[in-house]
Order: C-alpha cells, then structure tokens, then sequence
C-alpha cells in the first residue's frame, strides 16, 4: 500500500499553504500570499494535487474563500477595537506580514512546535507587521492549554481567537471543552471559526480515502451554529462557504448555479453539504 501523504494534521498546514500559493499566482488573487509556497514545499504542493482530483477540490475553493472570509474578519474585529489575536493551531498562517495591521497589535500564534520551527525557519529574515509572539503548545492538553489561556487573558483585554481548520480534527468533547473555556474568559471578545455539516464530513472522507487516516476529521455538530449558540456565543458574522465561493467566482462555473438555492438550515444542516465561516462574540 503506497505511503498517504498527510502524515499528521501538520501536514495539513503544508496543504492549505499551498493553496494559497496557487492564489497568489492569480492575476485576480483575492489576496497576496508571498511566503505561501516556500512554506508549503513540494510536499504541500503534493498533497494539494493529490487532494484536488480526491477530494474534489479542483484549483482549492473552499481553502481559499475561506481565508478571504477569515481576512475580513480579522479586519473587522480590529476595527472594532481588538488589541490582540490568539491564533490557535496557526500552522503555516501568515496573516501577520500580509494584512495591513497596526503596529501596537499583539498577534501569538499556538502550535505544535514542529510546524511553528518549520515557519519560523522559512520566515526568520521576514518582518512581521504586529507584534508577533510564538507559543509552542499541544492543544490537545487541556492543562496547558487553560495555562496559556490565563496568560493571554491577563494581559490583554480584547481579543480575537481564531481556530482555522482546528475544529473539524478535535474529539466533540474537545470541541465542547474548548468553546467553553474561551466563553469563560470575558477579554476573549471574538472568537472566528468555522463550523462543517456532517454531510460535508462523509463527502470529504469519501473523496480522501485513506490519505486522511493520520489526521482524521471527527467534529461536525449536527445542530450546527447553536452547537456554539447554546454555549452563550453570539453570532456576530455568518457566511456560507458555498455561496461565498460562488460571489467570488472560486467555486467551478458548473457549480453556480446550485448557489441560486436556498442554503441547509445552519442550525439543523442534517446530511447535506454546507460549511459556515462565523465570527463569533459575546454580550456587551
């Protein structure tokens, strides 16, 4: 049986990437990602060819209009006043030297340390726009990750955290775990997600087949957005991937019409296949 690809979810850091680098090298590129394909490598490069026939991904649309979705919304909680970002399970994220930042913003990116050496080493002659800080952590342990949590909530009172392609790959208990301990810090202002159909969950690991059995996806609440509701979360931002991709023209041609139709109910998606990109918030 020949070798899968995706080795761990790491890896999965090195796929996005190289979607972005396929972006970038549009003369339409709905953003501007230079680091994107040396960070990637041609493993990354591999993974995104092999995934784009699999999984059906074709030139990458769900990864790419969700980053764009995801740059909105960073911008949007820094306009309304957000003085640091948590990025949890950054990966090979580079939102700190190509958004349009202030300087006085405080960014700390949480990952394994493998992938944050691995970007660390591509980037080290690179500036970042914000204040950039690193924590290498395993999100998967509850102790240090409620240690960092105390440490960011101290010293700063509005923050955004963003769980990009986290979610999906977390035990529901975790999941649940997680929504929670961040509802619980009052400075954790924001919170930008997303959240997947089960439906999308059996399309993907149909199309993947084996390739994703070291980073398998598990989390896929079947209510939806009030998996997030019913913990207090506020739904501040909401956009459907589908349709998102379609008015951004990354969606295959042959795919927009089905964007005419109504979307899966967010609170009830049952099997079909539906994908939103949330900015969360709280009371106040």
């Amino acid at each position: 049986m020949t070798e899968a690809l995706i080795r761990n979810v790491s890896d999965t850091a090195r796929w996005v990437a190289a979607y972005r680098a396929w972006e970038s090298s549009r003369s339409d590129a709905l953003f501007q990602d230079t680091f994107a394909a040396d960070l990637a490598g041609e493993r990354g490069q591999q993974i995104a060819r092999m995934m784009s026939r699999r999984g059906g991904l074709g030139n990458g649309w769900p990864i790419i209009t969700r980053t764009k979705i995801m740059d909105d919304y960073v911008n949007a909680s820094v306009a309304d006043g957000c003085g640091c970002v948590l990025n949890l399970a950054a990966g090979l994220d580079t939102r700190p030297y190509r958004l349009e930042l202030p300087e006085s913003l405080v960014w700390i990116e949480a990952d394994l340390p493998e992938i944050l050496e691995h970007k660390g080493s591509i980037l080290q002659d690179e500036s970042p726009r914000c204040q950039l800080q690193r924590r290498a952590i395993d999100l998967s342990d509850a102790g240090a990750r409620s240690g960092l949590f105390d440490e960011v909530a101290s010293s700063a009172s509005r923050v955004l955290v963003i769980s990009e392609g986290l979610l999906v790959y977390l035990e529901p208990e975790t999941a649940f775990a997680l929504s929670q301990e961040l509802r619980s810090r009052d400075s954790f202002r924001w919170w930008v997600t997303e959240v997947a159909s089960p439906g999308i969950l059996t399309r993907m690991q149909r199309g993947a087949g084996g390739q994703m059995a070291s980073a398998p996806m598990k989390f896929a609440p079947s209510n939806g957005i009030a998996f997030f509701e019913e913990q207090g979360w506020m739904v501040r931002n909401l956009r459907s991937l589908f349709k998102e991709g379609a008015r951004l023209k990354r969606v295959p041609w042959f795919m927009r019409p089905f964007a005419m139709l109504p979307d899966a109910d967010p609170r009830n998606p049952g099997q079909r296949p539906y994908t939103a990109v949330l900015r969360l918030g709280r009371d106040g």
